[in-house]
């Protein structure tokens, strides 16, 4: 399957560079210089995957991304010369998967695009089989949105009420770093930085019930001063 790649991105030789890396690996590239652009061409084709800049003319990658996001959950990468902190929380905040760092290694980005591409699709063909059962599957984790019940490898996970919405979030999109504030509007409520360490008695509870062995968690990774993300191997 040939993907459909959208870079939008207003330096000419950033697009050509990426589009000749792109090409080679037999994706099809479609090329915007603005948000507005990208926006219009995401309604006409079918893209798999988004490549956006933050610092862009007529709209930016951040208003793009928000906007987008409002009906769209196709995976989304930032490459972007803007590399503190906040800038990162704030592109992942508004539901970017991935965010890269300008100046950026050209094979670095499409080991990432496969890779994101491979969570993204193969999770949403899990999720499409399973549905068939009213079951929701990703690698040894089995969801029953009947009975709100989730078991790993057959065995029910007790987590409470709370637990498991955070555990849904992270499941909904493996590979996609949410931050703390985004966990929290998950279980509906609002994020303040003093929460952090709620935060982290929540996932520390979850990966007492999910992970082999808690200290070395090998589902829910924390990615330091973003957030969290749920990973899992294909069996």
């Amino acid at each position: 399957m040939s993907y459909q790649i959208l870079i939008a991105e207003d330096d000419q030789d950033i697009v050509e560079l990426l589009a000749l890396y792109l090409q080679s690996e037999s994706f099809k590239v479609y090329v915007a210089a603005d948000g507005l652009e990208a926006m219009e061409i995401i309604k006409k084709e079918k893209i798999d995957l988004l490549l956006i800049d933050i610092m862009m003319p007529k709209m930016n990658g951040y208003d793009t991304i928000k906007q987008l996001r409002e009906n769209n959950q196709l995976p989304i990468i930032v490459l972007s010369a803007k590399s503190m902190d906040q800038d990162k929380i704030l592109g992942l905040g508004l539901g970017a998967d991935m965010y890269m760092t300008k100046p950026f290694n050209p094979l670095e980005v499409v080991a990432n695009i496969k890779a994101l591409l491979r969570r993204a699709y193969h999770f949403n063909d899990s999720i499409n089989k399973e549905q068939k059962d009213g079951l929701l599957q990703a690698g040894e984790f089995t969801y029953d949105p009947q009975k709100l019940i989730l078991r790993k490898n057959g065995d029910i996970i007790p987590l409470t009420a709370c637990e498991l919405k955070i555990f849904l979030k992270l499941l909904s999109a493996p590979g996609r770093v949410f931050t703390k504030g985004q966990l929290y509007e998950a279980i509906g409520n609002d994020f303040y930085e003093s929460d952090d360490d709620t935060m982290m008695v929540h996932i520390s509870k979850i990966r007492s019930k999910i992970e082999n062995n808690p200290s070395f968690p090998r589902y829910i990774k924390t990615i330091r001063g973003l957030g969290y993300k749920f990973e899992y191997e294909d069996s």
